[in-house]
């Protein structure tokens, strides 16, 4: 499931309840957050379908801790 980044999803991330941060690229804030699950994957892929987006590619950055941020990039 993704989480809509705000003030509880920022703390929660923070406090390490989630595994993946969400970010789109040069967006200073998070667009969300996940547990990098497939269906979060297939979740991802229909919100980026449903904006428009021909294809979406994933950067996967992974932090010392283990958890991994995201970059999720779209095409048309």
């Amino acid at each position: 499931m993704i989480y809509p980044h705000s003030n509880e999803t920022q703390t929660r991330w923070d406090h390490g309840d989630y595994k993946v941060q969400l970010d789109l690229p040069n967006n200073p804030k998070p667009m969300g957050y996940c547990d990098g699950t497939d269906a979060d994957l297939a979740e991802l892929a229909s919100i980026a379908e449903s904006e428009g987006a021909d294809e979406m590619r994933i950067e996967k950055k992974v932090l010392k801790t283990g958890r991994e941020i995201w970059t999720l990039h779209g095409g048309s």
